[in-house]
């Protein structure tokens, strides 16, 4: 697949970014795995004609998460538990701080697939991480990574005095289209 070398400007118009949670805890049954769409984004993917010669940024604003699904409970998650859950994110888990990411290196990991490493900054704290982006011959920008909340001294909720409680891990996904001219 040839590099389409440019900058590719990403936002919600053009992509989806979501944050998936597990549930866990002798509760468990009790709760949801949660899809969560993040509203109020960009970011800018910078191909080069090398791939250590690209760069990847994203800034999103923490208070624009919104409960899509909640698969898994012991009942519907409705309209108010949504608003329940945005709120106590809001408020207790991201404090409405902003998410930014900045890489620092790109590598090639194989045909279409790139290996970015950079500093996020969540909750007020800045942390390595490292994921992988893919670039399909049709312009499809896929990549996940995973985010280990205690890492950015975030503690994961719970309830039922911990027996019910989100998996530290959660899944960052994201999900684009470009034209590659």
């Amino acid at each position: 697949m040839p590099t389409i070398a440019g900058a590719y400007q990403l936002g919600p118009e053009t992509a989806t970014l979501t944050v998936r949670t597990e549930k866990a805890g002798a509760a468990s049954m009790a709760g949801h795995n949660l899809l969560i769409e993040v509203g109020d984004w960009t970011a800018t993917f910078e191909l080069g004609a090398e791939p250590t010669e690209s760069k990847v940024a994203l800034r999103a604003n923490s208070d624009s998460l919104k409960v899509l699904e909640g698969t898994g409970g012991a009942m519907t998650l409705e309209d108010e538990h949504k608003a329940s859950i945005k709120q106590t994110i809001d408020e207790e888990i991201l404090k409405r701080t902003p998410i930014e990411f900045r890489s620092t290196t790109v590598s090639d990991a194989g045909v279409g697939r790139y290996e970015v490493s950079g500093e996020l900054e969540l909750a007020g704290r800045r942390e390595p991480i490292t994921f992988e982006l893919r670039l399909g011959a049709d312009g499809t920008i896929t990549g996940s990574a995973v985010v280990k909340q205690t890492n950015w001294g975030i503690t994961p909720y719970s309830a039922l005095f911990g027996t019910l409680k989100v998996v530290d891990e959660v899944t960052v996904e994201i999900v684009a289209k470009v034209s590659l001219s």
